[in-house]
């Protein structure tokens, strides 16, 4: 490794230092300095440079023009480029720079213009954005990383540590596999930033911009989808797979939307690989309700879910519908977390809890419990705009299911209409089932959770799941169903447990003999239009 280290060394004798944001440009260019290295610059960081005594090169004494056109061209110039990528051990280059006066250029220094931060100002307008375009700071970052066998680049001030240890290390030079991970890096910081003015474009209303392509209501045609790592995790599902949290950039996910991979850690161990799914299920399902709402999930299925006026209150009615399932579970709340709460929840081992904030004595409360994880996400927002999920050779893209059902959306179809409890536990119902594995079946009354059936291969079966773990009486609750009945035999199992009242989509080539066996049982029924499988 250290013969290979000494072969791939490159003396840096000629750098260009041309940065939006100047963090340690100053201190890097004198240590490069110091090294006898001549430093060519452009605009506001070469006065930055002056300022601190440094001499530098103007860019403009290198190429023969002056920068023009607002600074729009300074750098794309055969000077330039001609000395990133011409091959140092090829002849015909080397002649070439030779009759043509151009000096190679060992190092570029370049972080590009503030794109992304631009954009996320409120009301920045396309004039604005257009102009934080950067051209010619990829154009040179993708010239130097092609050429990384004789030149280094550096995108970022946090990698000026490691540039300047090499360069003490080895005289003056830079090794091989550093100027290898620093092209790499460079590559995804180029794509990452045309990825970010690729979405900005597409956002643009279309109406205004007419020329957007593809019909209303139609996903893109492509896009860049960017992940950029924020840690490892020690494991993912099972102890022998490899996983890690990324941020994503994509043509719906906005900096300002934080999300799960955004939330603060304010106890507890670090999250796990199953922790971020099972809590992710957990904020998404309380996010739905306007009331308060406690949630708890297990293995990304709700275990309990009910509305309160407090934290306390929602969390023990939660906690009713399935105690035994809690146990280690994941438990989320719409609203700040009160002390209250807090001893209520340490009562039963819990893996994470989630809610928009803590007060000082909820946390005192929560850190006393070294292993439970406590995540702030900051305000409630209902999840929105496109969902990924791979599969072998691909990707499967769809807007998110963001259907939120009305009263005024319900269609009574049966002899007898819902009382005005039975709608509100209809509702409810219909809200949680929503956010459970299909085939789903929720039983609810008063404004919670009594029995949950999830995942099985016939909808009667999980009618029956539903029922068979109810912990608090079926009696008199009513019952929620992802998709419409394709038999009666759900109706009628349903109604050996003493249901009330049924909401599902409806849809069904037997929903006649459906609505005539709800009428038999003198259940009430509506119809709500739309499906909610959850796979």
């Amino acid at each position: 490794m250290i013969e290979r280290k000494t072969e791939g060394l490159r003396k840096i004798r000629r750098a260009l230092l041309s940065v939006s944001d100047k963090t340690g440009i100053v201190e890097l260019a004198r240590e490069l300095r110091g090294f006898g290295v001549e430093i060519i610059s452009t605009g506001g960081t070469a006065t930055t440079l002056r300022e601190a005594g440094i001499e530098v090169l103007e860019i403009s004494d290198v190429t023969g023009f002056p920068e023009m056109m607002d600074g729009r061209v300074k750098t794309l110039h055969p000077r330039i480029h001609g000395a990133l990528l011409a091959l140092r051990d090829n002849a015909a280059h080397v002649a070439a720079m030779s009759e043509h006066s151009i000096e190679p250029i060992d190092l570029v220094v370049v972080n590009l213009y503030p794109f992304e931060q631009t954009i996320a100002r409120e009301g920045v307008t396309l004039e604005e954005a257009v102009e934080q375009i950067d051209i010619g700071g990829p154009s040179m970052i993708r010239s130097a990383a092609k050429n990384f066998k004789d030149v280094a680049v550096v995108t970022d001030p946090q990698s000026y540590g490691r540039v300047l240890h090499e360069l003490r290390e080895h005289g003056g030079a830079l090794s091989l596999e550093l100027r290898l991970e620093l092209t790499t890096a460079a590559f995804l910081r180029t794509s990452a930033y045309d990825s970010a003015i690729f979405h900005f474009f597409q956002k643009l209303e279309a109406s205004e911009y007419p020329h957007q392509p593809g019909p209303a209501g139609t996903l893109f045609d492509g896009t860049a989808f960017i992940l950029n790592k924020i840690s490892d995790l020690r494991y993912g599902e099972n102890p022998h797979q490899k996983a890690a949290l990324y941020k994503a950039k994509g043509p719906d996910v906005d900096d300002e939307t934080r999300g799960l991979a955004g939330a603060e850690l304010l106890g507890g161990k670090e999250m796990s690989f199953n922790n971020y799914v099972d809590a992710d299920a957990a904020w998404q399902l309380v996010c739905d309700f306007d009331e308060l709402a406690c949630a708890i999930i297990k293995h990304t299925n709700p275990a309990g879910v009910a509305l309160g006026q407090s934290p306390a209150e929602a969390y023990r009615r939660a906690l009713a519908t399935d105690p035994v399932s809690a146990f280690g579970g994941i438990v989320a709340f719409n609203r700040s977390l009160n002390e209250a709460a807090a001893r209520a929840l340490t009562e039963v081992f819990t893996e994470v809890v989630i809610a928009p904030d803590f007060s000082e004595a909820a946390l005192t409360v929560l850190r006393a419990k070294k292993n439970l994880r406590v995540l702030r996400m900051g305000q409630p927002q209902r999840a929105s705009g496109l969902e990924y999920r791979q599969i072998t050779g691909g990707m499967l893209v769809q807007s998110r299911d963001t259907h939120m059902l009305m009263r005024d959306n319900l269609k009574v179809v049966t002899k007898r209409a819902p009382s005005e409890e039975e709608i509100r536990a209809l509702l409810f119902a219909w809200t949680v089932c929503k956010h459970t594995k299909s085939n789903a079946i929720v039983y609810a009354r008063d404004r919670q959770t009594i029995g949950v059936g999830a995942g099985q291969m016939s909808r009667v079966d999980s009618v029956k799941l539903g029922a068979m773990r109810a912990q608090l009486p079926v009696k008199n609750s009513v019952i929620a169903s992802d998709a419409f009945f394709p038999f009666r035999d759900g109706v009628d199992e349903a109604a050996r447990h003493d249901i009330t009242a049924v909401i599902q989509p409806g849809g069904s080539v037997r929903d006649e003999e459906v609505i005539a066996a709800a009428d038999e049982h003198n259940l009430a029924m509506v119809f709500t239009g739309v499906r909610h499988f959850k796979h």
